[in-house]
């Protein structure tokens, strides 16, 4: 199951900035109570999309970057050296944008909804686990990552829902 990484704090609502895979650029995500949680450190000067998201004292907690030999678009999350996920976008989806997150463990995620307007949702065997949305935010260029289930780890979706609009993003043409 996705367990919860430890020390990342109570909260589990996140806010992050709209242009977060902005590569070079270094920002913070903070909780709903403005208490700066992870740190995106993005990799400027690579040959693929890459970035770390740490946590408070730097320590390096997810790796995300763009496989370059996939036949699809595909960005692959990683933690300690070890693959933690692949992404891709469902090839049959034509209604909505739905994404398969096959976990290394596996077991496979399913992202679906409205991934360009920031309002979509992360099930595993259709239950939920995260609802990414702008709707109940004020602060422009800003969604939220609502995480509902307590023993989710907050970082991996992230890193999913990062992933996700980076990959329809590029696919629209935008990045």
């Amino acid at each position: 199951m996705i367990l919860r990484f430890p020390g990342t704090g109570d909260g589990m609502r996140f806010l992050v900035r709209d242009r977060l895979l902005g590569f070079g650029d270094d920002y913070w995500i903070e909780d709903d109570h403005g208490n700066k949680v992870f740190l995106v450190d993005g990799k400027a000067m690579r040959l693929r999309d890459t970035f770390e998201l740490k946590d408070t004292r730097g320590r390096v907690l997810i790796d995300i970057h763009q496989k370059m030999f996939a036949l699809r678009d595909t960005m692959a999350i990683g933690r300690d050296g070890e693959s933690l996920a692949t992404i891709r976008r469902k090839r049959l989806s034509l209604l909505r944008n739905h994404y398969r997150v096959s976990l290394a463990d596996g077991t496979e995620l399913d992202v679906s909804g409205k991934i360009l307007d920031r309002e979509f949702a992360v099930e595993y065997e259709s239950e939920l686990l995260a609802v990414i949305s702008r709707r109940w935010l004020h602060v422009r260029e800003t969604y939220g990552v609502d995480v509902v289930r307590e023993d989710a780890d907050p970082a991996l979706l992230i890193a999913v829902a990062v992933c996700v609009i980076h990959l329809a993003e590029k696919e629209r043409g935008e990045d």
